[in-house]
């Protein structure tokens, strides 16, 4: 039997935690755009800037802990998914000028990015608890 602590495990778990810190930072986006819309517009700023400290860097480093956790093809997809909606979601957030229809669709991919988020970390909490029920 394997130990639980392996590389893989090891790989799995970190990674867990990082995709559970990434649902919850879009949670946080999504709340502090309800605070710039309903309780000061000075929020906006936090909104702003707060994206820049999660959007891309712990998508990339969850590709790098996926490889190194031997994750199946599923775990890959979703983080394709989040990236791609990620850029759409600061796509869509420039365009406001040139294709305000296209703008308006920002708070949409708010939902579907939320949504991939916490389907992703309950799908891998799925994958890690099989791994230890296995290596029981």
């Amino acid at each position: 039997m394997k130990n639980y602590f392996s590389r893989i495990s090891l790989a799995r778990g970190i990674y867990l935690l990082l995709a559970s810190i990434y649902a919850f930072c879009i949670i946080a986006q999504v709340f502090i755009a309800g605070m710039a819309l309903f309780i000061q517009p000075i929020h906006w700023i936090h909104h702003v800037n707060f994206v820049h400290y999660f959007g891309f860097n712990i998508p990339v480093l969850l590709f790098l802990l996926a490889w190194i956790g031997a994750f199946p093809r599923w775990a890959y997809w979703h983080l394709f998914g989040l990236l791609s909606l990620m850029f759409a979601m600061y796509f869509t957030a420039n365009i406001t000028g040139k294709l305000p229809l296209g703008a308006a669709t920002h708070p949409l991919l708010a939902v579907l990015l939320v949504l991939l988020s916490c389907f992703h970390v309950y799908k891998v909490l799925q994958l890690n608890l099989k791994k230890m029920k296995g290596a029981h």
